[in-house]
């Protein structure tokens, strides 16, 4: 068997079309097992001032249980870790779908750091700068939006879902009409617009799809009444289709004293282009790291924002910062639904949304979304050429598209996920959690405009290679991943709550102890 690698002979071998790939495995143990007594990474110098006795009353008993590890072993247990990772700062990262991993400046990381020894509880005349970054992000988004004001206390895009309800819930008991006990939705919305509306009392009414792949306006009509308080939509949709009625559904909730709440988790493809006050909405919200390039953080803590037109803004949450013309504080609107996590905000990625920002300006912003839009088109034109895949609804999309492998499925007894998985194996993957399942066998692509033709291509051709396995050899695709970190897992564990750990010290008490 001749092992040696073709680039030890001259001239050397172009490199094959699909990249050749392996993840690494280091086996490594957690940090907390790599801890021994007495090893430390930094010295801590003196402070310089007087120490200071704490009282028994805020002093701990012992001290917290903290690995200790030397500086080398703590970089390379954490670079260890970051290569049996799959991200956007090494692959082609466009099959998040609605989630977005569209890429960060690094720049941006410097200007967060500057800010990383403030204090939340300094005193405002302490933190002027950062405080004029918050004002002035506020009116940027309100700008992108049309909203009068605009609060980015949220930590997260479904936490500004769960405050714009909260508001929507506030407003009408002001007004009298707490009866309103109904919001409307889209199946293909956010699936947080459900959940934060079922979890604060509401009822939901949610609208299928019509035969054009829209929601069904004539189900809207049927839906709208006295007991309306709001109708929570994103647009385009996940299927990546732009609801061109849109107007018409806000006019028709308005019509019956509801509100419009306009989800703009998926607005990368309409920046500049589309605003949600235009189109009537009294509400949106905003995921920084969906549009605006700051970390998604695996959940939080990321940062949301929410707008508001001049109505609704006694309730934003708080506090918000003003300005008098001479210096910024923090006011709480006179209504207001209170807090929806501590402090200000998330102020790392306010930063860094800030900071993105001004580095585009108004015409980089469009041209971010033309971008997308192009880079979506063009992928779609590649994908819909592989044999077994298809787009539901012939219609043009926006920003991202949701995809089928119906065909492809049927013929080989393959499905989705586990083409998303075989895809892993050349360092690339797609996401699977496309709910709701009412297209079969979904998996929905954005690439955002983070991702060259040459990138694009290249992911193309690998789910293409993907499928011809599949009916070449199913089950080799079945058996999946081959050169990953790890093989499949048994994931039955994690319906069971006695199995389960989601922190180490949780894992000690349910499994070591």
């Amino acid at each position: 068997m001749n092992t040696t690698e073709s680039f030890g002979e001259l001239p050397v071998t172009p490199k094959p079309p699909l990249r050749r790939f392996h993840q690494a495995r280091w086996d490594e143990p957690i940090i907390f097992e790599l801890s021994a007594p007495g090893r430390r990474g930094i010295a801590v110098p003196e402070p310089g001032a007087p120490r200071v006795e704490l009282p028994d009353s805020v002093s701990r008993a012992q001290p917290p249980k903290l690995p200790e590890m030397s500086q080398l072993h703590v970089l390379r247990h954490y670079l260890r870790l970051s290569q049996e990772n799959l991200g956007v700062d090494l692959n082609i990262d466009v099959g998040q779908g609605t989630c977005t991993m569209k890429y960060s400046p690094k720049v941006n990381d410097r200007f967060a750091a500057a800010i990383a020894e403030l204090h939340p509880l300094q005193h405002e005349d302490t933190v002027q700068g950062v405080l004029e970054i918050y004002w002035r992000l506020e009116r940027m988004l309100g700008e992108i939006s049309g909203m009068a004001r605009v609060s980015l206390q949220p930590g997260s895009g479904s936490a500004a879902i769960y405050a714009n309800i909260a508001m929507i819930r506030a407003y009408h008991a002001a007004r009298g009409e707490a009866r309103r006990d109904q919001v409307i939705t889209t199946m293909f919305s956010h699936p947080s617009n459900a959940a934060c509306a079922k979890t604060a009392g509401y009822e939901v009414i949610t609208l299928m799809p019509d035969a054009e792949g829209l929601p069904d306006i004539e189900a809207l009509r049927a839906a709208v009444g006295p007991r309306t308080a709001a109708l929570m939509i994103t647009n385009p949709e996940d299927t990546g289709i732009f609801n061109p009625r849109i107007r018409e559904f806000v006019d028709l909730v308005h019509a019956a004293g509801g509100l419009a709440c306009y989800d703009q988790a998926n607005a990368n493809g309409i920046l500049g282009i589309t605003r949600a006050r235009d189109a009537g909405f009294d509400l949106c919200h905003f995921n920084l790291h969906k549009t605006f390039s700051t970390p998604h953080a695996c959940g939080g803590p990321a940062a949301g924002a929410c707008g508001v037109s001049e109505d609704l803004a006694p309730f934003l949450p708080g506090p918000v910062v003003a300005f008098d013309g001479e210096s910024y504080r923090l006011e709480t609107p006179p209504a207001s639904i209170g807090k929806v996590r501590p402090f200000l905000g998330v102020t790392p990625n306010i930063v860094r949304a800030y900071a993105w920002i001004m580095a585009l300006g108004a015409e980089g912003l469009r041209q971010v979304a033309e971008t997308a839009v192009l880079n979506n088109n063009y992928l779609m034109h590649k994908i819909l050429q592989i044999p077994g895949a298809s787009a539901p609804w012939d219609r043009r999309r926006v920003e991202q598209v949701r995809y089928s492998w119906q065909e492809l499925s049927e013929q080989t007894g393959v499905h989705s996920e586990e083409i998303g998985v075989r895809a892993a194996d050349f360092g690339v993957h797609y996401w699977t959690s496309h709910h709701p399942y009412v297209v079969p066998e979904p998996f929905t692509l954005e690439p955002t405009e983070s991702y060259s033709k040459e990138d694009l291509d290249e992911y193309a051709l690998i789910l293409a290679h993907v499928a011809e396995e599949a009916r070449r050899d199913p089950e080799f695709v079945k058996g999946a991943p081959y050169n990953q970190t790890v093989h499949k897992i048994d994931m039955t564990p994690l319906d069971d709550p006695k199995e389960w750990a989601p922190t180490w010290r949780a894992y000690v008490r349910k499994h070591l102890s």
